[in-house]
């Protein structure tokens, strides 16, 4: 059985750093890409982050949506079967719930695609307050 449990989220101020933690199990998990979305109440499910396995000696293959880009790190711990997601300098526009996404690295659509995922967890809240 596939899980894949997201943790760490919460409320943090305007300006702060949060870091997002998703545990995995039940699959391969260097033959996924894992990525994460988010969704507001009322809106679209947003693509953030995905990080692909590159081999044993690279930190994979990493994407951001525009939004994020420089702000948010995404990363996995391939012995721990985890993937993270630090978040820094987070403002309000970052409110959401957070989910944490697995499909097949042999995958060749686009990767804010949700359709293209075949697992997700169940998600974590995390709120930016002004």
């Amino acid at each position: 059985q596939v899980q894949l449990v997201e943790s760490g989220g919460g409320l943090v101020q305007s300006g702060g750093s949060l870091t997002l933690s998703c545990a995995v199990s039940g699959l391969a998990f260097t033959t996924y890409a894992m990525g994460w979305f988010r969704q507001t109440p009322g809106q679209e499910r947003e693509f953030v982050a995905i990080i692909r396995w590159a081999g044993m000696w690279s930190g994979g293959d990493r994407f951001y949506a525009d939004n994020v880009k420089d702000r948010f790190t995404v990363s996995r711990d391939i012995a721990k079967a985890t993937v993270s997601l630090q978040m820094n300098s987070l403002t309000p526009e970052d409110t959401a719930i957070y989910y944490c996404a697995a499909r097949k690295l042999s995958s060749q659509v686009s990767a804010s695609t949700i359709a293209s995922y075949d697992y997700w967890g169940q998600g974590t809240q995390v709120t930016v307050s002004s």
